[in-house]
């Protein structure tokens, strides 16, 4: 790829072309849910499983180790904002979790016991995921931003580096949402539009992050870590619980270790 080519365009635009790339495997990745038909227990449990393996590898490989490394650059305790971030994610997560029955008291309230505890489960999963995706975009903006004050072609590289490796990574995170909201009783197209939706704040946030680049790129250490408190809550809280109903417990199990070897594969292999 000649990337002194695209030194030629504006950083801001490259910036949103990226993320849309990124965007477009969110989508490409909740597409799954077409090819499963209503699911047993068994899929059922390995499926949250799997989507908790997901987030628990991306905690920390796409979000808290970059965090570390990013404030250690920066002369920091590496560990200082990803123990503030991270605590501040599973506080505001919480907060939430506590919030919906007032926020959505109407219709919270005619739901059976069953029904709001899957439609809280569902808004939390879409919610993580979401979260997620946002300093992601904004790494991604950042990076790309950085050339309008740094337009060196190695520079560059590693924009385009960091954008496929996102773009690959969401691919699985997509499936997360859509295939669990499927279990849900979503239907197919639902199931599909809140997946590939968790994806579209990545264009937002990378145009904002190369917009306001100076002014992000010391905050993003706690957004990462941030993001990854937010995960890791509804993790524990929501999605591993959930797995291990009932008695098909060894497939939620297996779910688990094999959505996060798919992860950590991806972000390890991928840098």
């Amino acid at each position: 790829m000649d990337f002194e080519y695209l030194l030629k365009y504006n950083p801001i635009m490259l910036a949103l072309a990226a993320t849309i790339f990124t965007w477009l495997t969110t989508a490409l990745g909740a597409t799954s849910v077409f090819f499963f038909r209503k699911p047993d227990k068994k899929v059922l449990n390995a499926t949250l499983g799997f989507a908790a393996g997901v987030m628990i590898a991306a905690s920390f490989w796409s979000l808290l180790e970059p965090a570390i490394e990013m404030a250690e650059q920066r002369g920091m305790q590496g560990w200082v904002p990803a123990v503030i971030g991270f605590m501040a994610g599973g506080l505001f997560v919480s907060g939430v979790n506590g919030l919906l029955p007032l926020l959505y008291k109407g219709v919270y309230a005619r739901k059976t016991t069953e029904g709001r505890n899957s439609w809280k489960r569902s808004f939390m999963l879409i919610f993580a995921i979401t979260l997620h995706n946002v300093p992601e975009g904004l790494a991604v903006g950042v990076a790309f931003g950085a050339l309008a004050f740094n337009p060196d072609p190695a520079l560059m590289a590693g924009a385009v580096a960091l954008a496929i490796g996102i773009g690959i990574q969401n691919i699985p995170e997509g499936a997360a949402v859509s295939v669990p909201l499927r279990r849900e009783g979503f239907s197919r197209w639902s199931a599909f539009n809140y997946g590939q939706l968790s994806g579209i704040v990545e264009p937002i946030a990378g145009v904002a992050g190369a917009l306001l680049v100076v002014l992000i790129t010391p905050v993003l250490p706690y957004a990462l870590s941030f993001a990854a408190g937010a995960m890791i809550f509804v993790v524990i809280r929501e999605l591993i619980p959930e797995s291990h109903s009932g008695t098909e417990t060894s497939y939620s199990t297996m779910g688990v270790m094999l959505g996060f070897s798919v992860m950590m594969g991806l972000d390890v292999a991928l840098g």
